[in-house]
């Protein structure tokens, strides 16, 4: 028989730190900008720590973690934690000197010091930046972040559990400084480092410190697995009154369950959302005295929990493990899940009743811990058994004629008329550009003006045609700025979007949008993710108008700009009663209409943007041919409906392509631009070992950092890239979009760039 316990206990791995109206966006903006001091940006951090504790423990969430705020990223936090700054960089001094935390960010010395580099986290759309090592690195504890925040909640008589990034993920995460060595050599000096946080954690009162080890979802050798046993036989023996959640997420633990399993950690969290095959396997190799932390609401996405298939794997732990040994958790930190439906009155009602967001995914799981014993709220489990029933039933979901439009999809459909050779000579013959083109990735400024105009028009306090004349005037401005500043191939600016992705969710069926549904990407940056709820169909152009009006004021090529399938599937929540191929495929046809009525509407040049790409690789290699296959598909299915002489870009930015590489070129753009401005150009030389066919434009100005970059320093990337891949094949363009950039950086910038280009074609 089931036990049936009084009280089975509940974890939450994390929460969003933004705030509930995304007041650390607004604080750390106002802080770089010089309005306001550092000192009121922490009593910001310090209030939104509070407000967050106190959440969860009304919630009653039983253990509660701290030190998961940031304020910019949690791997940079480590980086400080355990000394590990780069030298260009100046130490911190006091713990509220900012100014080398952010350096390390966002570029230092008024833009001096290049940035870390800034990629994805796992197969998220969060951005992390890359701790540098070198073969002789030396850690020391040189933050106290962990404990400050500790003593912080223990202040207002909350008893968290801190969070630290792993060790071992943060070498697996880590790049070489320098020439390449085996980042897991340096593990015994990192090691004491963490013996030193935990022992002085649990001085301070901590009972249980959660380590967060996402990498032991990946494919590891069995050198990586030895060296993480040692690593956490010396934890064990430096804390061992310390309790230690090991804490996997957004995988499966695959041929890692035994020696995952066997470390000598108290307590193990699975991710039962993405890998629920995980949990037998577990059961059968963790030691009698290892709890299990079961984590089956989703962190990462915005569905209410199906009750019922959550209780069938709890209960299975339940009657294996007991109550003392068990712990009801969302799959992951619920860093990226929207704050609070709360906000949410304008949303679709219906859809509002599918919907569960950080805040009430608290509730959902200490609901699910209670319905495991004789107390549990019946109530709410027929609530939740309703809202599913619901769904299921609703006829928003299904679109008939787009399921047979994707099912008649042919071989033909995913393939251009000619190879690229042949394209390329129709596409110089139409567009007559000079060698190395010059071009940007799509956006400009997106000023207080434009904002301040959109937020009137949202509010009816403009017209549309007062809105759509302003547009227009901010279009024609830009067109005309890029022809004087001697761009190649321009572009409209996109002032009537606001995020790339919401933009088209808002003109394509099957999304809905919420008001305040904002995640953060990176630092201040934060998205709102459309949620995709059924069937996708396109009922009418999309972006068509602005083009044409943009491609009318100039002799000159007016490229169209497009998001593309994967980045739309990728950066949106999801549906999950359909595989998420057939989600991809509805996208790419509504975008193949878009791509034919721009090219019929007189466009030479259509960019479809596929950043997202390499990040929705699953994590596990075995599983990475089926995802490419159907994702390649997508983005040519919507890529390839156009004649030769149609010029088709794409980009993509902050990803790893060395080991995706064929799969790259089989998207069969006719030009790429990637970001290598941060990398040095690095990324090229895995351009060029493969011997990529198609055209390329590295990017040679990191638009995440305020630094403006000079002529001289843009050349020398250029020429950089000449030495790896063929003059003739190369364009010039900053690595990303512009639109969190000021103009007083966008003017000298994209000058120096053109100017850059200009001296590449003179030189021999």
């Amino acid at each position: 028989m089931s036990p049936t316990p009084t009280s089975i206990r509940s974890h939450n791995l994390g929460f969003p730190r933004i705030g509930a109206n995304r007041e650390l966006k607004r604080a750390l903006e106002s802080t770089w900008a010089g309005k306001t001091s550092s000192t009121e940006l922490l009593d910001t951090a310090r209030r939104l720590r509070a407000e967050n504790w106190r959440l969860q423990q009304a919630a009653g969430i039983d253990l509660i973690p701290s030190n998961d705020f940031s304020l910019y990223d949690q791997m940079l936090d480590t980086c400080l934690l355990v000394g590990a700054v780069p030298p260009r960089f100046s130490p911190p001094g006091e713990a509220s000197d900012l100014t080398p935390y952010f350096a390390m960010a966002r570029g230092g010395d008024h833009g001096a010091a290049r940035a870390l580099e800034m990629t994805k986290w796992f197969d998220t759309n969060y951005h992390y930046l890359v701790p540098e090592l070198s073969a002789d690195q030396s850690f020391h504890l040189a933050s106290t972040k962990p404990f400050d925040e500790f003593a912080e909640a223990l202040a207002l008589g909350i008893r968290t559990m801190p969070v630290l990034i792993g060790p071992l993920t943060f070498l697996q995460l880590a790049k070489p400084s320098g020439a390449d060595f085996d980042r897991f050599s340096l593990l015994p000096r990192l090691v004491p480092v963490y013996a030193e946080a935990l022992r002085r954690l649990h001085d301070l009162g901590a009972h249980w410190v959660q380590l967060d080890e996402p990498a032991f979802c990946l494919d590891l050798a069995p050198a990586q697995l030895t060296a993480a046993r040692e690593a956490y036989a010396d934890l064990r023996q430096a804390a061992p009154d310390l309790r230690l959640m090991l804490a996997t997420y957004f995988g499966g633990l695959g041929d890692n369950v035994a020696a995952v399993c066997n470390l000598p950690v108290d307590a193990l969290h699975l991710d039962a959302v993405r890998a629920p095959e995980d949990l037998e396997r577990c059961l059968a190799e963790v030691p009698p005295a290892m709890a299990l932390s079961i984590g089956v609401v989703d962190g990462r996405n915005v569905w209410k929990n199906d009750f019922d298939a959550s209780l069938i794997l709890l209960r299975r732990a339940l009657t294996a493990l007991g109550p003392e040994r068990l712990f009801v958790s969302p799959s992951c930190s619920l860093l990226h899940s929207p704050y609070s439906l709360a906000a949410e009155t304008e949303l679709d009602r219906d859809i509002r009743d599918w919907l569960a967001f950080a805040e009430d995914k608290l509730t959902e799981t200490v609901h699910l811990a209670g319905l495991l014993g004789p107390d549990g709220d019946t109530d709410a489990l027929t609530r939740n058994r309703q809202a599913a029933d619901r769904r299921r039933a609703s006829p928003r979901v299904r679109n008939d004629a787009v399921r047979q439009r994707a099912a008649a999809v042919s071989s033909a459909d995913l393939s251009r008329q000619s190879a690229f050779p042949e394209r390329r000579a129709s596409q110089q013959a139409r567009l007559n550009l000079p060698p190395m083109p010059t071009t940007t990735i799509g956006s400009f400024p997106q000023t207080p003006e434009i904002r301040a105009a959109r937020a009137r028009f949202r509010k009816g306090e403009t017209s549309a045609a007062d809105y759509d004349r302003f547009l227009e005037a901010e279009t024609t401005d830009c067109v005309r700025w890029q022809e004087q500043a001697g761009l190649d191939v321009l572009v409209h600016g996109e002032f009537e979007r606001t995020d790339m992705v919401e933009y088209f969710g808002e003109k394509l069926a099957g999304f809905a949008f919420t008001a305040n549904g904002w995640v953060q990407s990176y630092g201040s940056r934060c998205v709102k993710p459309p949620i995709i709820f059924g069937d996708v169909a396109r009922p009418s152009p999309m972006t068509v108008r602005w083009s044409t009006f943009a491609q009318a004021l100039t002799p000159r090529p007016m490229k169209a700009m497009l998001t593309g399938p994967i980045t739309i599937l990728q950066w949106s929540f999801v549906r999950d009663d359909q595989p998420r191929r057939d989600t991809a495929w509805q996208i790419a046809l509504a975008l193949r209409d878009e791509v034919r009525d721009l090219e019929a509407a007189g466009l030479p040049v259509i960019q479809m943007d596929e950043p997202a790409l390499r990040e929705g690789l699953p994590l596990r290699r075995a599983d990475w041919r089926a995802y490419l296959d159907w994702a390649g598909q997508a983005f040519r299915l919507a890529s390839s409906g156009v004649r030769d002489d149609t010029q088709i870009h794409t980009h993509m930015c902050y990803c790893e392509f060395d080991d995706i590489m064929p799969d790259i070129a089989a998207l069969d753009a006719d030009v790429i631009s990637i970001e290598t401005s941060r990398s040095n150009m690095e990324l090229l030389k895995t351009f060029a070992q493969f011997q990529y066919p198609n055209d390329i434009g590295p990017g040679v100005w990191d638009i995440h950092s305020p630094r403006v970059p000079s002529t001289d320093e843009m050349l020398a990337l250029l020429r950089a890239a000449a030495q790896v891949i063929p003059r003739d094949r190369l364009w010039a363009n900053p690595d990303c979009g512009l639109k969190t950039r000021q103009w007083k950086e966008v003017d000298p910038a994209l000058r120096n760039l053109v100017a850059a280009a200009q001296q590449f074609r003179a030189s021999p």
